[in-house]
C-alpha cells in the first residue's frame, strides 16, 4: 500500500485494508510468551513513587500515548511498545523511540501514515473495541483495551503501573475524570476482578 492509498482507505473507513498493514495479532501474542510485562499508565501518583527500576527490570515495557516520564526514579528509562489512541508528535516519538506501535483507538482518522508503516505496527480489531465497550458500558482506556489485549497472551506476569483510575487525574493533561468519556469506575472493577481471575495480573 502506498501513501494515496493509506489516505483513502483511512477516508473510505475501509478496515480491511488498514488491517493489511497491522502484523496479525496471534502473532504479536505470540512474541509475548513467557515474558514478564510491564504497562506503564499515565496517573500522577506514579511521579510520586520510586518505581523505576521495578519498571526496567521487565523483560517489555509498554507504555500509553504520549508518555510522559518525568524522571527514571519513578517512571524508568525503557519503552519497548507504545499503545497510541492520539496522534505521536515527532518530538515524543523522537524521546520515546519504541521498537513497536500499537494503534489501540477505532478513530482510524487519526491514523497517520508514519505510524501505520512502522516496523512490527499493530491495528487494534475494531469488534474488540467494540466487545470490551458492551463490557465495561462505556469506551474503553487505552490502558483497558491494552490490558485486556495482553491477557490473551501466554505471557508469565502483567504488571500494571501508573493506574489509579484517575484518582490523581493524568500527567498527560489536565480534564478531571468527569471530562473524559470513561468509565473509570467500571474499569478498577473490571481490572479487580481479572486479577482475581488471573494470577498473572497485579496493580503494582
Amino acid at each position: 500500500m502506498n501513501k494515496l492509498q493509506f489516505y483513502t482507505a483511512r477516508l473510505l473507513r475501509d478496515e480491511p485494508a488498514l488491517q493489511s498493514l497491522s502484523v496479525p495479532q496471534g502473532n504479536l501474542l505470540a512474541d509475548l510468551e513467557g515474558k514478564a510485562l510491564a504497562l506503564i499508565g499515565n496517573a500522577r501518583s506514579l511521579a510520586e513513587g520510586r518505581q523505576g527500576a521495578a519498571i526496567d527490570a521487565a523483560d517489555l515495557v509498554i507504555r500509553i500515548n504520549r508518555a510522559p516520564m518525568p524522571a527514571p526514579e519513578s517512571h524508568g528509562t525503557r519503552t519497548d511498545w507504545l499503545a497510541l489512541a492520539v496522534r505521536l508528535p515527532d518530538q515524543d516519538r523522537a524521546r520515546l523511540s519504541p521498537a513497536r506501535l500499537l494503534w489501540m483507538s477505532p478513530k482510524r482518522k487519526r491514523l497517520d501514515w508514519q505510524t501505520a508503516t512502522s516496523p512490527g505496527f499493530y491495528l487494534h480489531p475494531l469488534e474488540d473495541y467494540r466487545a470490551l465497550k458492551d463490557r465495561l458500558a462505556a469506551p474503553p482506556t487505552t490502558g483497558a483495551m491494552m490490558i485486556d489485549l495482553l491477557l490473551r497472551a501466554p505471557l508469565s506476569s502483567l504488571t500494571l503501573y501508573g493506574f489509579d483510575f484517575f484518582a490523581s487525574q493524568s500527567l498527560s493533561g489536565r480534564r478531571t475524570a468527569d471530562q473524559v468519556p470513561h468509565d473509570f469506575g467500571a474499569e478498577a472493577a473490571w481490572v479487580e476482578d481479572r486479577s482475581r481471575t488471573d494470577g498473572r495480573l497485579r496493580l503494582a
